[in-house]
């Protein structure tokens, strides 16, 4: 595989961890608010999509397939972190896949060292390559599969990295109820 395809290949595997915190999941769950800040499901799989697709279009001079009206002048702050009640599931899941087969397309065209520009970061940080950009999105994506993670879990204990690989032990709910007073015990010792 070439340096490209590795790297192509670790933000497939961030997009699908991300998707699949959705699954299983109501209309309510995945929309709900668990954090003083508001950090939901659906809404982090939006701000991803919205931002990949800023990074792989614009960045690098091509036309985004689709107008994202939160990032309009004047557009209410942090439309992109939460699905608006006419938004479904189905229209944000949409939206990542769009994204998805725009940033593909940037990625196949370019070679890693094609010359991009970020307008919206520091002057001296604003001249990046595809390269670089792969790698910011590939750790913003997987940044956001780990909020995602909490907020999963804090639903309905749902744990793990994706279907396929826990990454987890294999602990029933005694384990984890006695993993978890271990942990406890420990953070006690520096009350």
């Amino acid at each position: 595989m070439s340096p490209k395809e590795i790297l192509h290949g670790y933000l497939k595997t961030a997009r699908e961890a991300l998707l699949w915190k959705l699954d299983g999941l109501s209309e309510y769950d995945v929309r709900r608010p668990l954090t003083n800040s508001g950090t939901n499901l659906l809404g982090i799989v939006k701000h991803v999509a919205s931002v990949e697709l800023g990074y792989f279009t614009d960045t690098f001079g091509r036309a985004c397939p689709i107008e994202l009206p939160w990032f309009a002048d004047g557009a209410a702050p942090n439309l992109d972190m939460f699905a608006t009640s006419d938004e479904s599931r189905d229209d944000i899941v949409a939206l990542y896949h769009t994204s998805w087969d725009a940033s593909d397309s940037t990625i196949h065209d370019l070679d890693l060292d094609s010359p991009g520009v970020v307008p919206w970061w520091a002057d001296e940080k604003k001249n990046v390559t595809l390269h670089q950009i792969l790698v910011h999105m590939t750790a913003e994506t997987n940044r956001h599969a780990g909020h995602a993670d909490i907020v999963r879990e804090l639903i309905d204990g749902g744990i793990g990295y994706r279907h396929s690989a826990m990454n987890l032990p294999d602990f029933d709910g005694e384990q984890w109820t006695n993993y978890v007073a271990v942990v406890q015990k420990n953070a006690d010792a520096y009350r």
